[in-house]
Order: structure tokens, then C-alpha cells, then sequence
């Protein structure tokens, strides 16, 4: 049993959608971003970099419970351990799906979260800012485009764990300032992914708690997501 400490935001879904894609028995535990659950003790002791997603497996290695936090070495774990094919096991197709899952923690996930929150959130509209994160996402995308011109996924002829990765990211490109429709290749990837079953019912999970595509934040929100209340609750954990 794996017991998921999640919200519905891209890097809580890639969990889901990796959990069900591997058929784990799973809890899910909802931590209230806007509400400032991730600072408290029982979630810090899980994660002490106060972020969703996190897990525990009852069952970890040796046969004790685990904890693990960030999302990308979470889908390596769950891939290990369940011995599935969406981490390849043969050296390229392997390091292929390792380098554009890096490619996501250290490129999509950043540059589309920036530019998410200077063209959506920010009390202040920025104009570099908001043209600097805009400009980048759009060029990450076409990276993604070239690729998926040259193959069916991310890493090669098969789905992974980069895919699973990056697919929840590109649900709300509008927030990025991008036209999904300006990517062809993209496109047909998205939806191929978008008709797994597991992706389906993994992006279900929560989704009372989805906010909608155009609503707005509210100030508490915004207090612990943004402002100083998340740096004081983290330096007094």
C-alpha cells in the first residue's frame, strides 16, 4: 500500500497517473496547498521542502515503510519497484527516458510554473517577467515538438515515465500564453496520452479540489503560496 500526501496540480497528478499506469494499491491524503497544510509537522516529516507530491510505501525496500519525496524520483521508485516497462531496462531507451524526464523537472516544470504565476498570479504585472517566461515556455514546447516529430514519445518508440512526467503540465497551456494547436507533433502526443485509461483516471483524482481553468486566487491563498506567511511557517518548522 502506498500512501500519497498529493494535490491536483501537475506534479501531484504525474503520482496518480503513475500509480495507476503500475496497478499499486493507494491512499490518497489531500494537503491543502492554499490552506498551508504542507507546513504542517506530520507532512514536514514526510517532506521537509514543504512541497506536494510526496509518499510513504508501507512496503518499502526491506520491507519497512519509506518515505520519498519529489515527484520525479517518485515515478523512478514506483517504476523499480513494480519492475514496469515505463522505466526501460535496456541502456538507451533507459537513459533516453531519464534525460527527458530531467528535461521536465528541470526545464517544463519550472519555466511553465513561472510563467504561469507572473501572467496569472502576480499582484504586480511585470512585463519582462511575463515576456521572458512566456518567450521560454513557448520554446520548450517546440524542443518538445521537434522531438515528438522524430518519435511517438518522449523517449523513443514507448510510453514512460517522461511522459507521464510531462503530460500534466501541457493541460492548461493557455496559462503559459501558448496554442497547444501551434504544435502539431505535440498535439498528437497529448491526446494519444490523453486516452490511457490509467491517465484518465489519474487526473481524476482530487478533482473536487481542481481549481477551475480561469478562477483566480484567493488572499489566504495567495499568503501561502506566495507571500511571506510560506517562509515564515517553513524557517519555524
Amino acid at each position: 500500500m502506498i500512501d500519497v500526501y498529493t494535490w491536483p496540480t501537475p506534479n501531484g497528478h504525474k503520482v496518480h497517473i503513475m500509480l495507476e499506469e503500475v496497478g499499486l494499491d493507494y491512499t490518497v491524503h489531500p494537503i491543502a496547498i492554499g490552506r498551508g497544510e504542507q507546513f504542517q509537522e506530520h507532512f514536514l516529516k514526510i517532506n521537509p521542502n514543504h512541497r506536494i507530491p510526496a509518499i510513504i510505501d508501507q512496503d518499502g525496500p526491506g520491507g519497512g515503510p519509506m518515505s520519498l519525496f519529489e515527484s520525479g524520483a517518485i515515478l523512478f521508485y514506483l517504476a523499480e519497484k513494480t519492475g514496469s516497462d515505463l522505466l526501460p531496462t535496456a541502456a538507451e531507451p533507459r537513459y533516453h527516458a531519464m534525460q527527458w524526464l530531467m528535461f521536465q523537472m528541470g526545464g517544463v516544470g519550472p519555466m511553465f510554473g513561472q510563467a504561469n504565476h507572473f501572467r496569472g498570479y502576480s499582484e504586480e504585472q511585470h512585463a519582462y517577467a511575463v515576456e521572458r517566461y512566456t518567450k521560454e515556455a513557448g520554446r520548450l514546447l517546440s524542443v518538445l515538438n521537434k522531438r515528438l516529430g522524430e518519435a511517438d514519445y518522449l523517449a523513443g518508440d514507448a510510453y514512460t515515465i517522461a511522459d507521464i512526467a510531462t503530460w500534466p503540465w501541457l493541460r492548461n497551456l493557455h496559462k503559459q500564453g501558448q496554442d497547444i494547436n501551434d504544435f502539431a507533433n505535440v498535439k498528437r502526443w497529448f491526446d494519444t496520452v490523453a486516452d490511457r485509461p490509467a491517465v484518465q483516471r489519474g487526473a481524476e483524482v482530487l478533482v473536487e479540489h481542481q481549481r477551475p481553468a480561469n478562477a483566480g486566487m484567493t488572499d489566504e491563498e495567495k499568503k501561502w503560496m506566495f507571500g511571506d506567511a510560506q517562509y515564515k511557517a517553513h524557517q519555524n518548522a
